[in-house]
């Protein structure tokens, strides 16, 4: 699969300026959804010759998320599509919007799809997490499936130095294609959650995400496991559902409600930076790349978010990404805004 063609300028600006800055927004910078002005050249694996593109929109509304879709320049086939959100957990968790993201979920015609917890929790059982989601307004959108309510199917993980198969719910294979929508977040264990999270942990059955979080050994518990083995199984478990779709996955992610703090967590700390905008690619690790550097670029109260993602060493995940195929660190930024 290709992504669209357009490139953006190169950048010639070295500073990020501040939310408020006379500095006028151009082909080598972009704005926030708060007002930041961001030139490219802050962002550390953003290169305009790069054949990756990730593209962006400072716009958080239904309109933009079907824009920057589009903007992808290709589109997701067959007759039954996915798409991949977290529900979130109650009472009080951040989750995508259905209002925000029920015209491009219409536009793919797709079924919304998730998995059990494998801790406890409303989402733990099939029948609660049905509720979470008829509660929560996704079963007024679209139809909702967990994927994982009748059992595990397993894929293999070619290539992988942790995993040697990916656990994920028996109903994954009756998709064509998916579509992985992710709130990009902090994360207490993983120190960030985004595409490659949500293509993993969240793709994998109750089993699944024990055999990701302990690297291996355990099909029983996610407790226990050493958090480098655990980041470069996630990264390998991501890139099982990715070879077995063979790449019919598209990935949007919405940079919003930034907090510490994952979706998976009922009571999560409040976000204490700015809402930044909707960002998408064909690849999952540019996207997430393109989410972090976005976070370290900007001056407005991120040491907390920042501070959760090198304690966890979060970044390592997208390195193993990048070395075992899965996507590119490198990547070009290409905004859509007018």
């Amino acid at each position: 699969m290709q992504s669209g063609n357009q490139t953006p300028e190169e950048s010639g600006s070295e500073q990020t300026s501040g939310s408020g800055s006379q500095e006028a927004v151009s082909g080598e910078s972009i704005q926030t959804n708060g007002g930041e002005v961001i030139s490219l050249s802050a962002l550390e694996y953003q290169d305009a010759a790069s054949a990756t593109a990730v593209y962006y929109t400072s716009d958080i509304s239904p309109e933009a998320m079907v824009a920057i879709y589009d903007a992808l320049g290709v589109k997701l086939t067959g007759d039954s599509i996915a798409v991949k959100l977290s529900t979130g957990a109650p009472p009080a968790s951040n989750y995508p919007d259905p209002a925000l993201i029920a015209d491009l979920v219409h536009q793919v015609n797709g079924a919304i799809v998730e998995n059990n917890t494998a801790y406890g929790g409303q989402r733990s059982s099939t029948a609660m997490h049905y509720q979470v989601a008829e509660d929560r307004g996704f079963t007024d959108i679209a139809d909702f499936v967990v994927l994982d309510e009748d059992g595990s199917v397993s894929l293999p993980v070619e290539g992988g130095a942790r995993l040697t198969e990916n656990l994920v719910g028996a109903h994954f294979p009756e998709y064509d294609g998916y579509l992985v929508l992710s709130h990009f977040k902090g994360h207490a264990m993983a120190g960030f959650g985004g595409a490659i999270k949500n293509i993993s942990i969240g793709m994998a059955s109750r089993e699944g995400k024990c055999l990701i979080h302990t690297a291996g050994e355990s099909r029983t518990s996610p407790w226990g496991g050493e958090q480098d083995p655990f980041l470069e199984s996630m990264a390998e478990a991501g890139k099982s559902v990715v070879d077995a779709l063979d790449g019919n996955i598209l990935y949007v992610s919405v940079m919003n409600h930034l907090s510490i703090d994952c979706d998976c967590d009922g009571n999560p700390a409040q976000p204490d930076m700015h809402d930044m905008g909707i960002l998408a690619s064909a690849d999952p690790v540019a996207l997430d790349q393109a989410c972090v550097d976005l976070v370290y670029a900007s001056r407005d109260d991120t040491e907390s978010l920042i501070n959760r993602m090198e304690s966890r060493n979060a970044i390592h995940v997208l390195e193993h990404g990048e070395e075992i195929g899965l996507g590119s660190r490198t990547y070009q930024l290409v905004s859509i805004d007018a």
